[in-house]
C-alpha cells in the first residue's frame, strides 16, 4: 500500500485520555443513523448522487436486508471522491439550509459541529463526511480507544494520548496536509456502533488504570495530592512516566 509513502508495516492503535472537555469524530454511526441521514441531509445525496445510491441500495441489498458494512463502504467512498467544485457547492448548500433552519427549531448537535467545521475547513469534504461518524464527547479523565484502520478526528480539547509504534497516518479531509483518500477509503474495516468510553479500573486511590483491548500498551493516570507518595510497582517490559 504505497510504500514510498506509508514506509512502516506497524499498525497503529490509539487511545485518548482526557485532560479537559474534549471532542472528537471516532468510528461509523449504525446503518439506522445513516439511512436517517441519507433521509435528512439532502446535499449527501447530492454528491453521491440519487440513481447511484438506488442502485447501490439494490445490489448491497440481500434477502430484503441491506449489507451494511458493504453499503456504507459504497456510500462513503463515492461521497470522498466526489470532486472538490461539487463539494465546495454541497457544502455551500448545506450552510446555507442549516443557517435557515436554525431559525425554525433547534439543530442538532451534529448540525451545530458540522456549521463550526464549516468555518474551520470551507468547501471541505470532512464538514459533509461528519454526517457519517459518531461525535463523541469525553468529560476529564474518560478515554476513547481506536483500533488500526478506524477513522477519527480530534476535535477539541486537550488529551493525552498513547499509540503503538508506528508513523503511518492516512488523511482524508479537514486538514491541510498531505491527502490520500482512495487509501483511506479501501483500508478502513466499516465497523459501525459508538465506541467505548473508558473511565479507568481504580487502582489504589492515587492510580487509575486505563486498558484498550490491544497488546501494545495500557496507561497509568495518578493524582497525586501533596504530601502523599504512590509506589508504582515494576512491569515486565518499559515503561514512561510523564
Amino acid at each position: 500500500m504505497r510504500p514510498t509513502i506509508y514506509k512502516d508495516a506497524n499498525h497503529k492503535p490509539e487511545m485518548a485520555i482526557a485532560l479537559t472537555d474534549f471532542r472528537a469524530l471516532c468510528g461509523f454511526v449504525t446503518i439506522e443513523e445513516l439511512k436517517d441521514v441519507l433521509a435528512t441531509v439532502p446535499e449527501i445525496l447530492e454528491l453521491v448522487g440519487y440513481e447511484e445510491l438506488s442502485k447501490i441500495m439494490n445490489d448491497k441489498e440481500h434477502d430484503g436486508h441491506i449489507e451494511p458494512k458493504s453499503f456504507l463502504q459504497s456510500i462513503f467512498t463515492r461521497l470522498m471522491l466526489a470532486k472538490q467544485e461539487a463539494v465546495s457547492e454541497a457544502v455551500l448548500k448545506l450552510k446555507s439550509r442549516l443557517n435557515s433552519d436554525n431559525k425554525k427549531r433547534m439543530l442538532t448537535e451534529k448540525e451545530q459541529l458540522v456549521l463550526l467545521l464549516e468555518k474551520q475547513y470551507p468547501g471541505d469534504v470532512g464538514v459533509i463526511s461528519a454526517f457519517f461518524f459518531n461525535y463523541v464527547k469525553l468529560s476529564p479523565g474518560e478515554a476513547l480507544y481506536i483500533a488500526a484502520n478506524e477513522p477519527h478526528a480530534y476535535l477539541s480539547g486537550e488529551c493525552i494520548e498513547c499509540m503503538a509504534t508506528s508513523d503511518n497516518v492516512v488523511r482524508a479531509g479537514l486538514t491541510p496536509k498531505f491527502r490520500d483518500v482512495q487509501t483511506l477509503c479501501s483500508m478502513l474495516t466499516y465497523k459501525q456502533g459508538f465506541p467505548e468510553i473508558l473511565r479507568g479500573v481504580t487502582l489504589n486511590p492515587f492510580v487509575s488504570r486505563y486498558t484498550p483491548p490491544f497488546d501494545e500498551f495500557e496507561v497509568d493516570r495518578c493524582l497525586l495530592p501533596p504530601q502523599e507518595s504512590v509506589v508504582f510497582s515494576a512491569v515486565p517490559g518499559p515503561s514512561i512516566f510523564s
